[in-house]
């Protein structure tokens, strides 16, 4: 029995905790589920239950392993419980899967062949390896990338496979080719006395696997298992839980927290069915459902709850709050992305003149490529703004990268900018044949361009580089005499990328990260395209789009004091909460993307929109347009998100923009009043359209029809493909073929 000061100690630990919370945290041995909804208190929870098991002496504190995802999680865990305890708890095991793993291993690794000096491989160190090995076996590295392979193998690693194991599961000559990298690539690691990081939890596995000596022996220490965000966990992880708290005979004392609708990792190897199991899995398990939410209000609640009742594999739970019922739901249909944009920011600067601050508002979208057309309107606006969890836009290496090859086209003395694209992608050009390259260009007084043009004349270069140079410059060239044939920049962009071998490079990778690079290529391909839908044929050059990029980069850098703005994917959103939220790009194919809907995975995208939704505490906004630009293709007619359609209606405040905003029409935007064209580009976004408007001064016969002959002041001539209400014409012009929206009363054309 707890002494009397003990007792004390346990009643202010239970004091302010709910009903469900309470029963979590005084709950006895065995399973435990604590089905945790956002916003519900978890962190709490999970930090007075280890509090409340030493309080009542069922544990000491060196009998309790706390699992976190992240090495941020553990520390706050750590700190919360130290007050929560009023000491020190530096014998408790509190720490992430790798971490508890690894300390494990120092002890054991002997039993397994290694010594308890073993290395710890990071990804870079891992891609090397593999690198080596793909060599070794005489396969080629740029069909097969150490990118590609290593996710395989990591996956493989993850499901408790080894390269045999694999092997067997897999017929295609990709995945036999990564079946023999694996296999070399295992047997290097354990030659060189080293684990790369799912090493740590395979591992792990096999030493309780293999010996029961061992297992009995950490089952018996941690008497008590606690694991955080339970439903992220894959399935070795999973594993060694099973093994630590389950196994034959074992003290089952195992407490997980999590919450089956926040499910959105499965690309890393999440299984949402090790939650959605656990109950099957420990039949005797007690399951706390945390419902009461302390961060939104009810609206915004009740929204989440319909859109995630549509999910078939769930466990049930309703959210709810006493924080009252608070605004409806936003829902904005916008005609295009930079209309969106213009509105989002449009809506920030209100909030922000109301009194509002810029750190209590967030911008979430599906993917890393659409934050562009937002980042320039914010640009513009001189609103700022921080990307969370990446990068933003105009400071991405391929972003970088394929600005460099720009600027080495428009400028060959750029040795920097050489220097970044001559082996990226690689190409045998390392960075000693480089530096004697650069050396020999100084040595003669010629351009790098030169030089490398030249390479057999450059000392010291093998003949290998001699070869890559000359293959690398060859194309090179033949691009820029397309710039100096005046190529429209989105089309000379387009060619360098595929040209240069840049997106093939990309493609070959197979993995989620490189598709998310290729996306961002596509969406400046699109900055181009507009750049050029808008250019002045005599002065808007290649020089005038990079001194626009520049600007925009430069822009990026600046902050002020007045608080920032938040842009994140949905994904980074996890475990954050915002007063105000916009969710940009809620249409078919962006959100739920179309890779989900290819794949069968609209459930996982269905979560990622409720953790999207119970981000917010008092205003949410879902925006979508009529049609977008996605990925640098030609603008598509959007459907809204099917998960807008299952907002419950009364929730919802629906409005649609009223006026016309085609982004790079050509044209006067409709509703916009007509300017004159700029003379030089400046940064995308804001304003009455992307990049500037035409010329006003349409005249003639405003009356046209379908089949019309037009002719264009700036895009010669063309056929009228339909007509639009509000005066609206669709016209295909023969030059490129590319189809515009125009305003007939001020767009300059004429019929013919």
């Amino acid at each position: 029995m707890p002494d009397s000061f003990a007792q004390d100690r346990i009643e202010q630990l239970l004091e302010g905790l709910n009903e469900p919370q309470r029963e979590a945290v005084v709950h006895g041995d065995g399973p435990l589920l604590i089905l945790a909804g956002a916003g519900s208190g978890k962190t709490r929870v999970l930090t007075h239950r280890v509090a409340h098991l030493v309080h009542t002496g069922r544990a000491r504190t060196n009998e309790i392993l706390a699992i976190t995802f992240t090495n941020k999680a553990a520390q706050e865990m750590r700190g919360r419980v130290e007050r929560l305890l009023g000491h020190s708890t530096r014998a408790m095991w509190v720490m992430t899967f790798h971490s508890a793993c690894a300390r494990i291993l120092r002890s054991e690794a002997p039993r397994l062949g290694y010594t308890r000096q073993f290395t710890i491989y990071d990804q870079p160190d891992s891609r090397r390896l593999i690198k080596r090995s793909i060599d070794d076996l005489g396969f080629d590295p740029k069909r097969f990338t150490p990118g590609a392979i290593g996710h395989q193998i990591s996956d493989a690693k993850n499901q408790l496979r080894d390269a045999e194991a694999y092997r067997q599961l897999v017929g295609g000559y990709f995945e036999q080719t990564v079946a023999d990298v694996f296999a070399l690539y295992e047997r290097e690691l354990h030659r060189m006395n080293a684990m790369d990081f799912d090493d740590l939890l395979v591992r792990t596995v096999n030493v309780l696997e293999l010996f029961p000596e061992v297992l009995a022996r950490y089952a018996a220490t941690f008497r008590h298992v606690l694991v955080d965000e339970y439903q992220d966990t894959n399935h070795a992880q999973y594993r060694m839980l099973q093994l630590l708290a389950g196994g034959d005979g074992g003290h089952r004392n195992l407490a997980v927290v999590g919450d089956d609708a926040q499910s959105i990792y499965s690309f890393r190897g999440a299984d949402v069915r090790n939650i959605l199991d656990f109950a099957d899995e420990f039949s005797d398990a007690t399951v706390v459902k945390l419902e009461q939410n302390y961060r939104s209000t009810q609206n915004i609640l009740d929204a989440a709850n319909g859109v995630i009742a549509h999910n078939r594999d769930q466990m049930d739970k309703d959210l709810w709050t006493d924080l009252g019922a608070g605004e409806l739901v936003k829902v904005r249909e916008l005609e295009d992305e930079h209309a969106e944009a213009r509105y989002v920011v449009g809506e920030i600067e209100r909030l922000v003149d109301e009194g509002v601050s810029r750190s209590e508002i967030a911008c979430f979208y599906r993917t890393n490529a659409q934050s562009r057309v937002l980042e320039d309107t914010l640009v513009r606006r001189d609103v700022s703004y921080q990307v969370v969890g990446g990068t933003k836009f105009y400071e991405r290496a391929e972003i970088k990268d394929a600005v460099a090859y720009l600027t080495v086209l428009g400028n060959p003395q750029d040795v920097i900018a050489f220097t970044r694209i001559a082996n990226s992608p690689r190409r045998g050009i390392g960075q000693t044949s480089l530096s004697r390259v650069i050396s020999h260009a100084d040595t003669m007084d010629i351009s790098i361009w030169e030089a490398a043009a030249d390479p057999a004349s450059v000392p010291g270069l093998g003949t290998a580089a001699v070869r890559s140079l000359t293959r690398f410059m060859g194309t090179m060239i033949e691009l820029r005499a397309r710039m100096e044939e005046g190529v429209p920049v989105g089309d000379l962009l387009e060619a360098v990328l595929t040209e240069s071998g840049y997106l093939d490079w990309l493609e070959a990778e197979r993995t989620i990260e490189a598709q998310g690079r290729t996306e961002n290529l596509q969406e400046l391909i699109e900055v181009a395209r507009e750049f050029d839908a808008a250019a002045d044929a005599d002065n808007d050059t290649l020089d005038v789009f990079l001194q626009g990029i520049a600007l925009v980069a430069d822009a990026d850098t600046r902050q002020d004091d007045t608080g920032l703005v938040t842009l994140m994917t949905l994904h980074n959103a996890k475990g954050l909460e915002y007063p105000i939220v916009f969710i940009l790009g809620c249409e078919e194919g962006v959100f739920p993307h179309s890779r989900s809907i290819d794949e069968g995975t609209l459930e996982e995208e269905r979560r990622l929109m409720y953790v999207g939704i119970t981000r917010a505490m008092r205003d949410l906004y879902l925006t979508h347009a009529r049609r977008r630009s996605v990925f640098g293709s030609a603008p598509n007619y959007g459907l809204p998100s099917r998960f807008l359609g299952e907002l419950p209606s009364h929730l919802v405040d629906r409005k649609e923009s009223g006026a016309m905003t085609w982004g790079p029409a050509g044209g006067v935007l409709a509703g916009a009043p007509a300017r004159g064209r700029a003379t030089s580009w400046s940064a995308p976004a804001g304003g009455s359209s992307a990049w500037g408007a035409a010329p006003s001064g349409g005249g003639g016969d405003l009356s046209f029809r379908t089949g019309d002959d037009v002719l264009h002041a700036a895009f010669g001539s063309g056929v009228v493909t339909s007509v639009e209400p509000g005066g609206i014409v669709v016209v295909r012009f023969a030059s490129d073929g590319s189809e515009r929206k125009l305003m007939a009363e001020y767009a300059p054309i004429t019929k013919r």
